[in-house]
């Protein structure tokens, strides 16, 4: 039989526009556009319904678009390496082409077998970067200029398409979620082009102004923020297109717009980052389940503790601020950066707790979970990399700083609205004769910290810096810089304007996630 088409394989890049792979294919002949439901994908750890609505929403709209142009995309179940190879069999195809993915452990070894499956049926894989992650990178040292020159390409255009007529054609409205998979928050957002787009738009042109000192409190933060990290996540829009569109409205703007001006820079610096991060999964996959610095080995995992664990999934640590943010979470699919990094903090620290089992409950309490930040992010937080400075934070601090009037610990804990101002961010500090007031119970309707939070972070940050004084955990540090750590901006970049340099900034010191 003829060789007649190619397929596009479509993962974590649920969009027509910008689609390097798509317009790689088109260029070449008709195409047939498949995306593969696969069972197994599904039963990670990692997973959760919401993550497969969000999926199902935005290849419902890809499949229109795809509709409006004469064809449709295609969905079948399976694994990858058997439905590829079915295709293959019934209608021979003369190339596999896709972009590149940077996922969990399983997303990896399908793409090892599948890479297999293709070179021993003589087919060739084409592959293409999706943003500023490079496969196969030897060094950090060139990375920066890499991710400019990738950002300051064109985006692609999608040229008139010639669809390949699939045997048996099925669409996103087959698709049924796993029977195990839970948690699809009845907040969340949804998939889609579309809505990704709005988004961008109503970021760009207004709600940025918020951006700067607005990002860091769960009470602005839902605004202030771009809420853009769920789209780029599952690739409804580009992160080029992202960063392009955040530069033109940067310099469209009058020197006089201050406020506008600086939360675009500061987004854009977010934008760098989000691929600095992915790229240290890309360079080293076991960071999803060892940690980066093999000298912190034993330091938390061997005292695991069930009681602590249920405590913070379950929103009753006793400390309002920590409770509530788990409660947005469970409801929203969504927090910002600054509590998530709290969340993290907490689960290491007073809770000292392992960040494995706590990132797998977090990944799929997050729309926006993004295995390469995610995991680099934990390990970061936990203190478990070896090279970034202890980050914790207090919890009864934060909702000081952050939430003073109580609004948001209020709003998510309704057994919280009858505790007095004086007594909100510490209900175990209440008098008996004040709770009796109230109508609330210490340990009853309110729950008490599940340890003393002083003591145990003291004991835990003391753990933590002995294990990094140690002389051989020390020598190790090298390696680990060496292979995952910034470089300084070279002097080339150097003579950029403040505009592109917005993107070489340092950090956010706490960001957590994949929430700009």
């Amino acid at each position: 039989m003829a060789v007649t088409y190619r397929v596009v394989w479509f993962k974590r890049d649920l969009r027509l526009h910008d689609h390097a792979a798509l317009v790689h294919a088109a260029n070449q002949g008709p195409v047939l556009c498949l995306y593969i439901v696969e069972p197994d994908l599904w039963t990670q750890p990692d997973a959760a319904l919401q993550h497969f609505e969000f999926v199902r929403e935005s290849l419902s709209e890809l499949d229109s678009e795809l509709r409006a142009l004469g064809g449709s995309l295609q969905v079948r179940a399976g694994s990858a390496v058997e439905v590829l190879a079915s295709l293959h069999q019934h209608a021979p195809f003369a190339e596999l082409v896709s972009h590149m993915e940077t996922g969990n452990a399983f997303t990896y070894e399908r793409d090892l077998q599948v890479g297999a499956w293709c070179q021993s049926v003589g087919l060739t894989w084409a592959e293409f970067a999706p943003f500023g992650v490079v496969r196969r990178l030897k060094n950090r040292n060139t990375w920066q200029g890499r991710w400019e020159a990738h950002m300051a390409m064109p985006q692609v255009v999608l040229p008139a398409l010639t669809f390949f007529n699939a045997p048996e054609p099925r669409g996103p409205e087959v698709m049924t979620a796993p029977d195990a998979l839970r948690h699809n928050p009845a907040q969340r957002q949804h998939g889609g082009r579309s809505l990704a787009l709005d988004t961008l738009h109503s970021f760009l042109n207004g709600r940025a102004l918020g951006y700067r000192g607005g990002i860091s409190s769960p009470l602005s933060s839902p605004d202030a923020c771009s809420r853009l990290s769920a789209y780029l996540a599952w690739g409804c829009i580009s992160l080029r297109e992202v960063v392009q569109s955040s530069r033109a409205t940067l310099d469209a703007l009058p020197p006089q717009a201050l406020r506008h001006r600086a939360g675009l820079t500061g987004f854009m610096s977010r934008l760098y980052w989000h691929c600095h991060f992915i790229q240290k999964l890309e360079s080293e996959p076991e960071i999803e389940w060892r940690n980066m610095h093999r000298g912190y080995d034993g330091l938390r995992e061997d005292g695991w503790n069930d009681a602590h664990f249920e405590a913070l999934i379950s929103a009753r640590t006793g400390w309002p601020m920590v409770d509530a943010c788990v409660v947005m979470l469970r409801e929203t699919g969504w927090l910002n950066f600054r509590m998530r990094a709290m969340l993290v903090s907490v689960a290491a620290y007073p809770l000292w707790l392992d960040w494995r089992p706590v990132g797998q409950w977090l990944a799929t309490q997050f729309l926006d979970y993004e295995p390469g930040i995610h995991w680099s992010q934990l390990q970061m937080q936990s203190g478990t990399t070896g090279i970034n400075t202890t980050r914790v934070y207090n919890p009864v601090k934060q909702a000081q700083d952050h939430d003073p009037k109580g609004i948001f610990v209020r709003r998510w804990l309704p057994h919280m609205r009858r505790v007095p101002d004086a007594w909100l961010f510490e209900p175990w500090r209440m008098p008996t004769e004040v709770q009796r007031q109230c109508g609330l119970t210490v340990g009853v309707d309110v729950p008490e910290p599940v340890v003393d939070l002083a003591e145990a972070t003291r004991t835990a940050k003391a753990a933590l810096h002995a294990r990094r004084a140690d002389p051989e955990v020390k020598a190790g540090k090298k390696a680990v810089v060496d292979k995952h750590a910034s470089r300084r901006v070279s002097g080339s970049l150097k003579r950029k304007t403040a505009r592109q340099e917005a993107a070489c900034t340092a950090p956010p010191s706490a960001q957590m996630g994949f929430d700009f």
